[in-house]
């Protein structure tokens, strides 16, 4: 397996979440996030914005790099090195498309439930996190 380099995006509209239902392997059917491989020439921040509207028809505007995780999918026979940024939603509503089967909004509580992999659990988590710590936010 060769590792393919691909963005995920947390895209949070103030106490919610996007979530995309996979429509393609790995992990087809699963809840996840939106994302997916960075195309030659492309910088992985605008990989990752154009891959948020490609599947999902969402704008937003990236405020944080999260991790960098490894997907290894032996099933699949893929292994994905995955750069996960959290953003924050500046337009539009969800409408599935490209590799996503559905794409919806829920709550964090909601989309910890949905999604099987520990690993976007933990970056959810972690994106969260983050934004609470913004000065911003804090007060």
């Amino acid at each position: 397996m060769t590792p393919v380099p691909a963005v995920g995006v947390v895209c949070l509209k103030g106490d919610e979440v996007l979530l995309i239902r996979r429509g393609k392997p790995p992990r087809m059917g699963e809840w996840s996030l939106p994302g997916g491989r960075i195309e030659a020439g492309e910088r992985a921040v605008d990989a990752a914005l154009r891959e948020l509207g490609e599947e999902t028809g969402i704008t937003a505007r990236i405020i944080g790099l999260i991790d960098v995780v490894d997907g290894i999918f032996p099933e699949a026979g893929r292994h994905y090195v995955l750069i996960d940024y959290v953003a924050e939603w500046t337009g539009g509503v969800p409408i599935a498309a490209d590799d996503a089967a559905e794409a919806a909004f829920m709550s964090v509580e909601a989309a910890m439930l949905a999604v099987a992999w520990d690993q976007t659990r933990r970056i959810i988590g972690a994106a969260v996190a983050s934004r609470a710590t913004e000065p911003s936010r804090r007060s």
